[in-house]
Protein backbone atom coordinates (compact mmCIF):
# COMPACT_ATOMS: atom_id res chain seq x y z
CA UNK A 1 0.00 0.00 0.00
CA UNK A 2 1.68 3.15 -1.49
CA UNK A 3 0.96 6.85 -0.71
CA UNK A 4 -2.15 7.97 -2.91
CA UNK A 5 -2.29 11.49 -3.80
CA UNK A 6 -5.58 12.35 -3.35
CA UNK A 7 -5.47 16.04 -4.57
CA UNK A 8 -5.53 14.99 -8.21
CA UNK A 9 -8.08 13.20 -10.50
CA UNK A 10 -10.69 14.10 -8.23
CA UNK A 11 -13.93 12.78 -10.72
CA UNK A 12 -16.61 13.62 -9.50
CA UNK A 13 -19.10 11.74 -11.97
CA UNK A 14 -17.53 8.33 -10.04
CA UNK A 15 -18.65 9.71 -6.77
CA UNK A 16 -22.17 10.23 -7.99
CA UNK A 17 -22.66 6.86 -9.72
CA UNK A 18 -21.39 4.81 -6.09
CA UNK A 19 -23.82 7.04 -4.38
CA UNK A 20 -26.12 6.63 -7.01
CA UNK A 21 -25.96 2.48 -7.45
CA UNK A 22 -25.35 1.98 -3.77
CA UNK A 23 -27.75 4.33 -2.35
CA UNK A 24 -25.69 5.26 0.25
CA UNK A 25 -24.40 8.91 0.88
CA UNK A 26 -20.58 8.12 0.96
CA UNK A 27 -20.00 11.83 2.89
CA UNK A 28 -21.71 10.17 5.80
CA UNK A 29 -18.41 8.13 6.53
CA UNK A 30 -16.11 10.20 8.63
CA UNK A 31 -13.14 7.40 8.42
CA UNK A 32 -14.20 5.88 12.07
CA UNK A 33 -12.28 2.58 11.25
CA UNK A 34 -14.84 0.33 12.39
CA UNK A 35 -15.30 -1.56 9.43
CA UNK A 36 -11.94 -1.89 8.71
CA UNK A 37 -11.63 -2.90 12.84
CA UNK A 38 -13.86 -5.75 11.99
CA UNK A 39 -13.36 -7.32 8.76
CA UNK A 40 -11.72 -10.41 8.57
CA UNK A 41 -9.75 -10.08 5.49
CA UNK A 42 -8.09 -6.65 5.85
CA UNK A 43 -4.89 -8.12 6.15
CA UNK A 44 -4.80 -9.67 2.78
CA UNK A 45 -5.97 -6.34 1.45
CA UNK A 46 -3.80 -3.99 -0.73
CA UNK A 47 -6.43 -1.43 1.14
CA UNK A 48 -8.23 -0.97 4.19
CA UNK A 49 -12.39 -0.67 3.73
CA UNK A 50 -11.98 2.35 5.29
CA UNK A 51 -9.14 4.02 3.17
CA UNK A 52 -11.36 2.31 0.07
CA UNK A 53 -14.46 4.67 1.40
CA UNK A 54 -11.60 7.51 1.45
CA UNK A 55 -10.80 6.86 -1.93
CA UNK A 56 -13.80 6.87 -3.49
CA UNK A 57 -15.33 9.66 -1.03
CA UNK A 58 -12.15 11.39 -2.87
CA UNK A 59 -13.36 10.39 -6.34
CA UNK A 60 -10.12 8.09 -6.81
CA UNK A 61 -11.46 6.07 -9.60
CA UNK A 62 -8.80 4.03 -11.22
CA UNK A 63 -7.08 3.57 -7.59
CA UNK A 64 -10.17 2.28 -6.22
CA UNK A 65 -11.48 -0.15 -9.11
CA UNK A 66 -7.98 -1.62 -9.71
CA UNK A 67 -7.76 -2.49 -6.09
CA UNK A 68 -7.35 -6.22 -5.04
CA UNK A 69 -9.58 -5.66 -1.81
CA UNK A 70 -12.52 -5.11 -3.83
CA UNK A 71 -12.44 -9.06 -5.31
CA UNK A 72 -11.09 -10.44 -1.85
CA UNK A 73 -14.12 -8.72 0.06
CA UNK A 74 -16.58 -11.84 1.30
CA UNK A 75 -19.43 -9.61 1.68
CA UNK A 76 -19.77 -11.10 5.47
CA UNK A 77 -20.92 -7.72 6.23
CA UNK A 78 -18.98 -7.05 9.65
CA UNK A 79 -18.20 -3.39 8.09
CA UNK A 80 -21.67 -2.74 7.60
CA UNK A 81 -22.89 -3.89 10.94
CA UNK A 82 -20.01 -2.24 12.72
CA UNK A 83 -20.78 0.88 11.12
CA UNK A 84 -22.10 3.94 13.49
CA UNK A 85 -23.85 5.65 11.01
CA UNK A 86 -25.57 2.89 9.08
CA UNK A 87 -23.72 2.90 6.25
CA UNK A 88 -24.03 -0.20 4.07
CA UNK A 89 -20.36 -0.66 3.23
CA UNK A 90 -20.38 -4.06 2.07
CA UNK A 91 -23.26 -2.84 -0.21
CA UNK A 92 -20.85 0.22 -1.68
CA UNK A 93 -18.01 -2.85 -2.12
CA UNK A 94 -20.02 -5.00 -4.09
CA UNK A 95 -21.04 -1.97 -6.48
CA UNK A 96 -17.52 -1.16 -6.55
CA UNK A 97 -16.53 -4.74 -7.47
CA UNK A 98 -19.30 -4.68 -10.31
CA UNK A 99 -18.09 -1.07 -11.71
CA UNK A 100 -14.32 -2.58 -11.74
CA UNK A 101 -15.76 -5.79 -13.57
CA UNK A 102 -17.41 -3.66 -16.32
CA UNK A 103 -14.54 -0.88 -16.40
CA UNK A 104 -12.37 -4.80 -16.90
CA UNK A 105 -10.13 -4.12 -13.87
CA UNK A 106 -8.93 -7.39 -12.67
CA UNK A 107 -6.15 -7.18 -10.35
CA UNK A 108 -6.42 -10.75 -8.51
CA UNK A 109 -7.75 -12.89 -12.16
CA UNK A 110 -8.00 -16.59 -10.48
CA UNK A 111 -10.85 -14.31 -8.20
CA UNK A 112 -12.57 -13.02 -11.09
CA UNK A 113 -12.38 -15.73 -12.97
CA UNK A 114 -13.84 -17.94 -10.03
CA UNK A 115 -16.20 -15.28 -9.36
CA UNK A 116 -17.37 -14.97 -13.20
CA UNK A 117 -17.62 -18.60 -13.35
CA UNK A 118 -20.21 -19.13 -9.89
CA UNK A 119 -21.95 -16.43 -11.57
CA UNK A 120 -22.69 -18.44 -14.60
CA UNK A 121 -23.38 -21.37 -12.82
CA UNK A 122 -25.90 -19.96 -10.86
CA UNK A 123 -27.13 -18.56 -14.33
CA UNK A 124 -27.53 -21.66 -15.98
CA UNK A 125 -29.26 -24.00 -12.98
CA UNK A 126 -30.55 -21.97 -10.64
CA UNK A 127 -28.33 -22.19 -7.81
CA UNK A 128 -24.72 -22.83 -8.31
CA UNK A 129 -22.91 -26.13 -9.67
CA UNK A 130 -20.00 -27.21 -7.80
CA UNK A 131 -18.59 -30.01 -10.17
CA UNK A 132 -19.80 -27.60 -13.30
CA UNK A 133 -18.20 -24.52 -11.13
CA UNK A 134 -14.98 -26.60 -10.52
CA UNK A 135 -14.55 -27.25 -14.16
CA UNK A 136 -15.25 -24.15 -15.57
CA UNK A 137 -13.07 -22.37 -12.85
CA UNK A 138 -10.15 -24.88 -13.80
CA UNK A 139 -10.53 -25.03 -17.77
CA UNK A 140 -10.40 -21.05 -17.78
CA UNK A 141 -7.50 -21.06 -15.06
CA UNK A 142 -5.48 -23.84 -16.39
CA UNK A 143 -5.20 -24.91 -12.56
CA UNK A 144 -5.95 -28.55 -13.29
CA UNK A 145 -3.70 -30.04 -10.69
CA UNK A 146 -3.85 -26.99 -8.07
CA UNK A 147 -6.77 -28.70 -5.36
CA UNK A 148 -6.64 -32.61 -6.87
CA UNK A 149 -5.98 -33.67 -3.58
CA UNK A 150 -9.32 -32.80 -2.14
CA UNK A 151 -11.33 -35.23 -4.81
CA UNK A 152 -10.92 -38.32 -2.70
CA UNK A 153 -12.21 -36.62 0.48
CA UNK A 154 -15.06 -34.47 -0.48
CA UNK A 155 -16.69 -36.82 -2.99
CA UNK A 156 -17.18 -39.78 -0.71
CA UNK A 157 -19.35 -37.65 1.51
CA UNK A 158 -22.29 -37.35 -1.13
CA UNK A 159 -21.89 -33.62 -1.09
CA UNK A 160 -20.75 -32.53 -4.65
CA UNK A 161 -23.21 -34.21 -7.61
CA UNK A 162 -22.43 -34.75 -11.10
CA UNK A 163 -25.65 -33.59 -12.93
CA UNK A 164 -26.84 -29.71 -11.79
CA UNK A 165 -29.53 -29.47 -9.59
CA UNK A 166 -33.15 -29.49 -10.83
CA UNK A 167 -34.52 -26.73 -8.96
CA UNK A 168 -37.82 -24.93 -9.06
CA UNK A 169 -37.83 -20.89 -10.04
CA UNK A 170 -34.59 -21.70 -12.45
CA UNK A 171 -36.74 -19.90 -14.97
CA UNK A 172 -36.42 -16.81 -12.81
CA UNK A 173 -32.96 -16.50 -11.47
CA UNK A 174 -32.41 -16.29 -14.96
CA UNK A 175 -34.84 -13.72 -14.78
CA UNK A 176 -32.90 -11.74 -12.56
CA UNK A 177 -29.51 -12.11 -14.42
CA UNK A 178 -31.02 -10.78 -17.47
CA UNK A 179 -32.76 -7.74 -16.04
CA UNK A 180 -29.32 -6.91 -14.40
CA UNK A 181 -27.27 -7.44 -18.04
CA UNK A 182 -29.71 -5.47 -19.17
CA UNK A 183 -29.93 -2.41 -16.53
CA UNK A 184 -25.83 -2.51 -16.69
CA UNK A 185 -25.61 -1.46 -20.18
CA UNK A 186 -27.80 1.73 -19.57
Amino acid sequence: MGIVNITKSYDADFVRQVEEESGQKLDLCYQCGNCTAGCPYTFAYDYPVSKIMRLTQAGQKETVLKSKSLWLCATCESCTTRCPNNIDVAHIMDVLRHMARRAGYAPVPTVKTFWDSFLDSVENNGRVFEIGLLASYVTKTGRFWTDLDLGPKVLPKGKMHFKPPQIQGKEEVKKIFKRFKEESRK
